[in-house]
């Protein structure tokens, strides 16, 4: 059994500061009779709360700071409202205007000639220059002893084939055609010029005197070029030989252009 002085010892090493045997202990101290008696709870103050709403506190728009831009809120998709979703709808559903189809570009080869005082662009059928043994070049031949033209007439450059390239998205359509082969003849004007054009085959017609078939036989005064003569193309005249006397009636009228002492 433990001595008082060694229990309040080991009672103090656990921090036990008040205590109270079960029993009575020999030779321990008197007890004291207030710690016997039970503990009654502190009494605690009542006070009447009021009961308070809670306030409420109203939240001030956030102030854009000096500097910095105002934040601009965007909607979210899923936040639209559906009348807009309605009228993406309709607008898809709108018909879509076509787009225009591209022009392919035309294909023809033309010759340039020069024959005395006139000019003589020449559409090749086949795409080759002249041979000397071709029956459209005799033809030609022909048709410039009639008009009192020398019958030896000069080529003047390569061939002006069309389209000028088989690949790229380079413009090659109608226009721009007309525009190569105008200024073309246009060139060839300022190094000498002729009293009248020869354009013979439909291609020369179409694409230098920017008329049509329509204007055969006929004079055709083209800005630029000044005074041009519509004709059929030479495979076209020896495929139909009637065409001959039209031409022969027109050439007598234009005759005094490039023989003016024949009048």
């Amino acid at each position: 059994m433990l001595i008082e002085s060694r229990r309040r010892a080991y009672l103090n090493a656990m921090q036990v500061v008040h205590w109270l045997p079960r029993t009575e202990l020999p030779f321990a101290a008197p007890s004291r009779p207030e710690l016997l008696l039970p503990l009654v709870p502190e009494g605690v103050p009542e006070f009447d709360v009021p009961s308070v709403e809670p306030a409420r506190v109203a939240v001030a728009a956030p102030v854009a700071r000096s500097g910095e831009r105002p934040k601009i809120e965007i909607p979210r998709p899923g936040t639209l409202p559906k009348v807009a979703s309605k009228k993406v709808e309709e607008a898809d559903a709108a018909p879509v205007p076509a787009k225009p189809k591209p022009v392919s570009p035309p294909r023809f080869a033309l010759q340039l000639l020069r024959a005395g005082s006139c000019l003589l662009l020449v559409e090749l059928a086949t795409g080759e220059p002249f041979q000397s043994r071709d029956p459209s070049y005799l033809l030609l031949k022909d048709m410039l002893r009639a008009a009192g033209l020398p019958d030896s007439p000069q080529i003047i450059g390569e061939p002006v084939r069309w389209p000028l390239l088989v690949r790229g998205n380079l413009d090659q359509g109608p226009q721009a055609a007309t525009d190569f082969v105008q200024g073309f003849i246009q060139a060839r004007l300022e190094e000498a010029p002729c009293v009248c054009l020869w354009l013979i085959g439909l291609p020369a017609v179409r694409f230098a005197g920017e008329a049509d078939a329509e204007a055969y036989y006929r004079e055709l005064p083209v800005e630029g070029l000044g005074t041009a003569w519509a004709l059929p193309g030479l495979e076209l005249l020896m495929d139909e030989p009637q065409r001959k006397a039209d031409v022969w009636q027109a050439m007598r009228r234009l005759m005094a252009r490039w023989k003016p002492s024949d009048e």
